[in-house]
């Protein structure tokens, strides 16, 4: 009997570590930004994206944005890039803020607010949400806002 025990406890075991040890699928994302162009999280193969997760009408979103075009500008010809999703529901604010605070970036907009389809499908809860993805496009975390700077030019130096 103690032996059966030992034995189903080790099947047991492999099983989970077999499952703990399979690649993640890269993150998919894909929309057309507010200006019409396309984008593909898994064109930008190769290079280090941040998705950020923001609205014009959030105080700490709004914070945050002097760190993103900071970052963008440092390092965006290095092989960093943005892909915003906006929770906005009035579309032109988003356009006057993008354009008066340097917001380069491609923004998913479909004017739902909360209910945005893209950060809805994803989980997302509160915002800024900053996802940072390594070159391979896999998660390597959703609390990119904690030293962005750093976080950007570790990953880039990354193989």
């Amino acid at each position: 009997m103690d032996r059966l025990l030992v034995l189903v406890a080790v099947v047991i075991l492999g099983i989970l570590a077999w499952f703990a040890f399979q690649p993640v699928p890269p993150f998919e994302l894909k929309y057309t930004a507010v200006d019409g162009t396309p984008v593909d999280l898994a064109k930008r193969h190769g290079k280090v994206v941040l998705v950020d997760f923001w609205a014009t009408w959030c105080p700490p979103c709004r914070e945050e944005v002097p760190n993103v075009v900071a970052a963008y500008q440092k390092y965006h010809d290095k092989g960093f890039e943005v892909m915003g999703v906006s929770l906005d529901e009035d579309k032109q604010a988003l356009l006057d803020f993008t354009s008066q605070n340097g917001m380069a970036w491609p923004q998913y907009f479909d004017g739902k607010g909360w209910d945005n389809s893209i950060a809805s499908a994803n989980g997302v809860r509160s915002i800024p949400a900053m996802w940072l993805f390594g070159k391979d496009g896999r998660l390597i975390t959703k609390n990119a806002r904690e030293n962005l700077d750093g976080q950007v030019s570790q990953v880039l130096a990354a193989p």
